[in-house]
């Protein structure tokens, strides 16, 4: 049975990012949301009018990935890049660093401490950043994402989403729907919108991948009406976010739960005429396994490719000039 690990807290962010390891979306509030998302906005109509950034000229950023990622790491590499900055881009040090011969993540990090300004970094293990961060004393590390813990800059690109949508990130009402036992996107992502009243989420997944307990309870104290279901027949019809997940492969035990497990639950045209609406967005961390229909790609209510991604890149800009920026 899955348990969530709970850290040490880290620093809130309050309103003032710089220098500040960036491990939890629970360092957030609307005050601190209100400032990033005001860069995000500035930045990325700075780029669509063809301006370039430079807050990180002259800075080199570790890019840490202890885990296989694409989007993340590209994300972050390419928003380092047009910030000005550079990076040291290591991949999969399990299999090709000193980590192999047994060197602790401790040292690892403090090895890179001497060559950069900042780490970004993902790993398998739940609250290896929040271990990482102790282990520093110079330089700030970013969560790129820790085992089934936290994914807060997926997080915050998705309240950015929404909030470009809707105009506001209070009284929304939606699906999320997949693997929400093992899924950090949706961890962070509810914790983020427990900051703001009036939200009420429908958790649609299989009884084996239920939201953690202790996770439900959290946030149902907090401000999140949350409703479990099992069948797509129980979606709401006036939803305005549907928020599709996978099931994580590679966080099963046994590879035989996986094949009963995986696109229980699937986004078809079929689905969107019965249980959508016109107004609804649909979203997905990435990547897709099937769990989205790609003849929904066309939709325009499909924002995982069009608005996503690029906001991942945007979001990530105004976190790194806020943190590492001059």
């Amino acid at each position: 049975m899955h348990t969530q690990v709970f850290v040490d807290d880290p620093v809130k962010i309050g309103q003032n990012f710089a220098g500040k390891h960036i491990i939890s979306i629970r360092q957030f509030d609307p005050q601190s949301l209100e400032i990033l998302f005001h860069k995000t906005s500035t930045i990325k109509r700075c780029l669509q009018n063809g301006e370039q950034g430079e807050a990180l000229a002259g800075k080199v950023i570790t890019l840490l990935f202890f885990e296989p990622s694409s989007r993340t790491f590209s994300s972050f590499s390419a928003a380092i890049k047009r910030l000005g900055g550079q990076t040291i881009e290591y991949q999969n040090p399990m299999q090709t660093s000193s980590a192999i011969k047994g060197e602790t993540l401790e040292d690892t990090v403090r090895v890179f401490e001497g060559y950069s300004d900042g780490i970004v970094m993902r790993h398998f293990e739940e609250g290896a950043p929040a271990r990482a961060a102790k282990a520093l004393s110079r330089i700030p590390i970013m969560n790129a994402g820790d085992g089934s813990g936290e994914h807060p800059t997926q997080a915050l690109l998705d309240m950015f989403t929404l909030y470009e949508k809707f105009g506001r990130l209070d009284h929304l009402k939606g699906v999320i729907a997949g693997d929400l036992l093992y899924g950090r996107t949706v961890h962070s992502l509810l914790k983020g919108l427990s900051f703001y009243p009036g939200n009420t989420f429908y958790l649609l997944s299989p009884k084996e991948l239920r939201l953690p307990r202790e996770l439900f309870e959290e946030y149902t104290k907090a401000r999140v009406t949350l409703v479990e279901i099992e069948k797509e027949t129980d979606i709401p019809t006036d939803c305005q976010v549907w928020y599709w997940t996978r099931v994580q492969k590679e966080r099963l035990a046994d590879p035989s739960t996986y094949e009963v497990l995986k696109n229980r639950f699937i986004v078809t045209k079929k689905l969107l005429k019965e249980k959508g609406n016109a107004d609804m967005i649909i979203m997905h961390p990435l990547p897709r396994v099937g769990e989205i229909d790609p003849a929904i790609d066309t939709d325009p209510r499909a924002y995982y490719l069009t608005h996503e991604v690029p906001n991942g890149m945007y979001v990530r800009m105004a976190l790194l000039s806020l943190v590492f920026g001059k």
